[in-house]
């Protein structure tokens, strides 16, 4: 079997509008051979190249018949997937989400372990900016969102309000595991009582007073 038969098998098996970074066929040939190849493919129409290294097998809407746009998220989480990157949703975007603020951000950014960079794909940009692990922690999760969201606002931004809401977000479980994470002091304190204000408010005690 060839190293474009080899390449093609697998690509038939992927879905399609789903960007994959071309070093996933690495062990099918030397780097030149397997380039070789998806350029090919993405010349016959069979692949389409979303991003520097990235592509996709394309994608037609049901609705209108036109090719589907690569998804930019999708396209940063592939690659930062391919080269063991941690990915986590930025404050400013954290705080949005959780109701604290309606600014939306300018250049979609996220946080990574990797390095700081951005990444074109067609005319959107996603833009990936290097933090230390602290803010890292439970990516991809209600937690993480709620630690970044604290995190940016800071001590001096962090109301009692959006204390509240930022805990309310979470579950039981969700708000022990924000407590295991690492953390300043003064959010650390800020949520222990939190929680036991809100265990003073509510008999049920949604999280325990003892935290």
């Amino acid at each position: 079997m060839t190293i474009a038969e080899c390449i093609l098998r697998r690509i038939r098996r992927m879905p399609k509008g789903k960007p994959f970074v071309g070093a996933v066929f690495a062990q099918a040939g030397s780097r030149t051979s397997v380039a070789k190849a998806l350029s090919r493919m993405v010349l016959s129409g069979l692949l389409e190249r979303v991003a520097r290294g990235v592509y996709m097998r394309p994608k037609h809407s049901q609705y209108t018949g036109r090719r589907v746009r690569a998804n930019p998220l999708a396209v940063m989480e592939a690659v930062a997937k391919a080269k063991g990157e941690i990915i986590q949703i930025h404050g400013a975007e954290a705080v949005r989400r959780l109701g604290l603020s309606t600014q939306m951000q300018v250049l979609p950014t996220y946080y990574t372990s990797g390095s700081t960079r951005e990444i074109k794909i067609g005319n959107a940009v996603v833009r990936l900016r290097h933090v230390s692990r602290l803010r890292l922690q439970q990516a991809g999760t209600n937690v993480g969102v709620a630690l970044t969201a604290l995190l940016h606002l800071g001590k001096a931004e962090l109301t009692e309000l959006a204390l509240s809401k930022i805990a309310n977000s979470l579950s039981v479980e969700e708000f022990n595991q924000l407590m295991d994470c690492k953390m300043p002091d003064w959010m650390r304190s800020a949520l222990a009582r939190s929680a036991k204000d809100h265990a003073c408010r509510d008999s049920t005690s949604t999280y325990p007073a003892s935290v």
